[in-house]
């Protein structure tokens, strides 16, 4: 079935088999595609196809796959019909690098600014015209949406979003100057700014998810309203719901 996307490892082909023999008889909406896989692999095929009106539904066959869906056997296929769909939009990085170029990608979940070589990094980070810090030096800086505020940003002692929040999290990584600075939470709707304060010395590389840019001198990163991708899931692990339950994990802790 054209309607199934997954990934090539034992797990993901197993599940493959299992739907394609038992949504025979079923009808599936023509935008509607399952993706099976981990996080990595469905933000690969959503980056992959930002320009499509699909609808998405993951299952998981990776390890945490905190955007999938769990795999349920039939209760999965009971499960496609009641399923809830949220939409996010994603993150676009610019990066110019020390050599004048200019290259673009979008994160689902976040920007990560990481120091190159030994050296930590030395920031400067402004949101519009406002300075949210005019020198940090730290092993790099985190922006996250809020469907990415439970990955890498939560690792970093990040706040988690709701994913309704209309926010982003900046969040430093390892800051050694300010020693405390803790970070900002922001509007969706600001262009943040970083900029190399020595990229000769203190090289540092951007990373969209997964894609990476060595050589940064200036990142400019925005949300990119335009784009929209929408995601089903199970009535009972909606995103929100899990987004909840990690902040409510946090509160305990």
């Amino acid at each position: 079935m054209k309607n199934i996307i997954s990934d090539i490892n034992f797990r993901s082909q197993k599940i493959k088999s299992f739907l394609i023999k038992n949504l025979k008889k079923k009808k599936l909406k023509s935008n509607l595609f399952i993706i099976i896989g981990g996080d990595g692999f469905m933000l690969k095929t959503l980056k992959k196809n930002k320009n499509s009106s699909r609808i998405y539904y993951g299952i998981n066959s990776g390890n945490y796959g905190f955007l999938m869906n769990k795999f349920n056997g039939i209760k999965t296929i009971n499960n496609l019909s009641k399923a809830k769909m949220i939409s996010i939009s994603p993150l676009e990085m610019k990066v110019i690098t020390k050599s004048k170029i200019s290259k673009k990608f979008l994160a689902i979940n976040e920007v990560s600014i990481l120091r190159q070589s030994r050296q930590a990094a030395s920031l400067q980070v402004l949101s519009g015209k406002k300075f949210i810090i005019k020198k940090l030096i730290s092993d790099g800086i985190l922006v996250s949406t809020p469907a990415g505020s439970t990955a890498y940003n939560m690792s970093v002692h990040g706040p988690i979003l709701s994913l309704n929040s209309k926010k982003l999290s900046v969040s430093p990584i390892s800051a050694f100057r300010p020693r405390r600075w803790k970070g900002k939470i922001i509007s969706d709707k600001s262009v943040v700014q970083i900029k190399n304060l020595n990229p000769v010395k203190r090289p540092i590389s951007a990373v969209a998810d997964n894609m990476e840019v060595r050589n940064a001198k200036k990142i400019i990163i925005k949300t990119n309203k335009k784009i929209k991708f929408n995601l089903l899931y199970d009535v009972n692990r909606s995103l929100q719901k899990k987004i909840k339950i990690e902040q409510s994990r946090r509160e305990f802790n």
